[in-house]
């Protein structure tokens, strides 16, 4: 009697069963100690570890660029405020500029420093300049700074 072999039984690289023939290892059941499951083991535990501070530093540049985006807002914002008060304001310009400018900025940018005044072409101008914070706002101030700059037609 004459035996066949079918693809499904001659799944390994030395004819028998058992050892070393590639065969998949059941559930639960591990492969051999030169390849199979048994190698991987931990690797994605060393892969997290790996990775996380890498996801920590991309979370923190992130954080960073929009506090330099919202900062740059506020100052353009700042400005615009003040040349608006200050190209408005019947009698003392300077201190409605100052005033405005300063009225919506959050206590942690209020340190900034705000210039106001008139440039001979009929118009008011106001320039402020804001600290982008480091991180946490009101903590840490030295980081770089955001000019924002703004004109008003002045009336009266």
């Amino acid at each position: 009697m004459a035996t066949t072999r079918t693809a499904a039984a001659d799944t390994g690289t030395g004819g028998g069963i058992g050892r070393g023939t590639g065969e998949a290892a059941g559930p639960g059941g591990s492969r051999d100690r030169y390849g199979g499951r048994d190698r991987d083991r931990g690797q994605t535990a060393i892969e997290f570890v790996g990775v996380t501070p890498l996801i920590i530093l991309l979370l923190v540049l992130l954080w960073q660029c929009a506090l330099f985006g919202y900062t740059f807002t506020l100052a353009g914002n700042a400005a615009d405020m003040g040349a608006r008060a200050g190209g408005g304001a019947q009698g003392n310009r300077q201190a409605a500029c100052e005033s405005a400018a300063n009225e919506d900025l959050p206590g942690a940018w209020r340190g900034g420093s705000i210039g106001c005044g008139e440039d001979g072409a009929g118009l008011y101008r106001a320039t402020v300049r804001l600290s982008v914070p480091v991180l946490v706002p009101g903590v840490l101030d030295w980081g770089p700074t955001v000019t924002g700059e703004a004109a008003s037609v002045k009336e009266g």
